[in-house]
């Protein structure tokens, strides 16, 4: 057994940036390790922010806290102990400049995300720590769960000296066996499982009967009725106990082909729209923003913003739609009037002799619309006349059949619960010497840097925390 005083299993920006706690907080005399289990480490930030990486939001806690779901109470601490301003000086310090662009969203000054993993791994190396790729950790057992053999394996020289120290055992898929006296577990959640997220954390705290909340995908495409060529949910097919195997109720693969109607709206980005979102009768939320429609469906900040409680709300047997305004700035009585001015003004003009109602209404819609939308509108608005056009604007109603799930979601929600953790240290309230930092928590946040300081923040509070009682 190889022993360390911190071990940190998980490379990405929770665990870099709780080895980097971790040296700063105190001297480890036996080191700080981490284990990941991908070639690389961070590869999941490399793909964030389409590879620009929005590292955080510069707001204040009153304003950022609004942004954190479920309960933003589990973060204060950590956020507090390592506020925006704190983590863009300390990139800085490390020389990583940042920008911050609209929405108070900063991104590293050179607009890679690259830059951002090779400062974290300068920062977590220059902290002490040794970063091991290509270990998986296969198995975690804490004391309770070992004989004093185990955790010492066959060396029985330094029996003794390790039974005193080591109080969790890991066992890497390679067969190489590690021991520690203080454990923090970063393994992410379950989404964009190729780079490494697949809920390994959250399987062994149900082993050690710490108690978790259902886990979802968030921030990810919802999918209108008919946008897919086969509208059969997709589940995951991995058994039924570990938290990324459990079936999605209303997961429909990204891989899944386009229809016709999704063929004609993919690549059709929309600014300033309102769209408001239904269960059954009630509604569930209203945004006003951009939308983009990808080959997954309905995506952009204003769609991620509604996905998770249009996720949740799938999930839990609801019918769910949404309602599209595509012209928020005026009412639809002005917006009426100003169509049928329109209309008057096509048919006067001499260039629409000959034309058949169909062909004058598609030079109406190019005169209100952008064009590349205009035959995706119409495939989902059928039947549609000059005289229901300002309705069709003001409420364009898509029932919503799915979700694309955790194979390309930006972050997964639920996780261990916040009555599991000490929110001051981020330890585990029933393993002493257990912390858990990152998208593992049930944490997560709203499109535009949250969900990344959210990492950054509880990996360095999980870090200085450990370090701070490690001998």
């Amino acid at each position: 057994m190889i022993y360390r005083d911190i071990i940190i299993i998980g490379g990405g920006a929770a665990g870099l940036m709780a080895a980097v706690g971790a040296g700063t907080a105190t001297h480890c005399a036996d080191g700080i390790l981490i284990l990941e289990k991908m070639p690389r480490p961070g590869r999941k930030i490399i793909i964030t922010g389409k590879g620009r990486c929005n590292f955080t939001n510069v707001k204040p806690w009153s304003d950022f806290s609004a942004h954190i779901h479920p309960k933003a109470g589990l973060l204060k601490s950590a956020f507090y102990n390592l506020p925006p301003e704190s983590l863009s000086e300390m990139f800085r310090q490390a020389g990583l400049d940042s920008v911050v662009e609209r929405g108070d969203r900063a991104f590293p000054a050179s607009y890679r995300s690259a830059d951002v993993v090779d400062t974290l791994v300068r920062m977590a190396r220059q902290a002490g720590a040794e970063i091991l790729c290509g270990k998986e950790a296969a198995d975690v057992r804490t004391a309770v769960q070992c004989s004093a053999e185990d955790l010492c394996g066959s060396d029985k020289a330094g029996l003794q000296d390790m039974d005193s120290r080591a109080r969790f055992r890991i066992q890497c898929s390679d067969g190489s066996i590690y021991g520690c006296r203080k454990l923090i577990v970063s393994t992410g959640g379950l989404s964009y499982p190729a780079s490494g997220s697949t809920g390994d954390g959250l399987g062994w705290a149900e082993e050690w009967s710490i108690r978790t909340s259902p886990t979802f995908p968030s921030l990810t495409a919802i999918v209108p009725a008919g946008y897919k060529a086969a509208a059969a949910p997709g589940t995951p097919d991995h058994g039924p106990h570990h938290p990324a195997k459990r079936p999605l109720k209303g997961h429909i693969d990204r891989s899944i082909p386009m229809s016709a109607k999704g063929k004609a709206l993919n690549g059709v980005q929309l600014k300033n729209i309102g769209l408001s979102v239904y269960a059954g009768d009630g509604i569930l939320c209203e945004e006003t923003g951009d939308i983009d429609f990808t080959d997954g469906g309905l995506e952009g900040p204003a769609g991620f913003k509604v996905s998770r409680k249009c996720v949740n709300a799938i999930s839990n047997g609801a019918r769910v739609h949404i309602v599209i305004d595509l012209k928020p700035a005026v009412n639809q009585d002005v917006l009426a009037k100003r169509i049928e001015a329109l209309w008057r003004e096509i048919g006067n003009d001499r260039r629409s002799t000959g034309k058949t109602s169909s062909e004058r209404l598609a030079v109406l819609l190019g005169k209100l619309l952008p064009r590349d939308l205009i035959r995706g509108f119409l495939l989902y608005n059928p039947g549609l006349d000059h005289t229901k056009l300002a309705s069709a604007l003001k409420n364009w109603r898509m029932d919503i059949a799915g979700y694309v799930g955790y194979e390309r979601c930006v972050v997964t929600a639920g996780g261990i619960c916040s009555s599991e953790i000490s929110p001051r240290t981020l330890e585990c309230k029933k393993i002493p010497g257990l912390y858990f930092a990152g998208e593992i928590l049930d944490l997560d946040g709203d499109t535009g840097g949250y969900n990344l300081h959210i990492a950054f923040s509880t990996g360095y509070l999980a870090g200085q925390s450990a370090a701070g009682s490690a001998t």
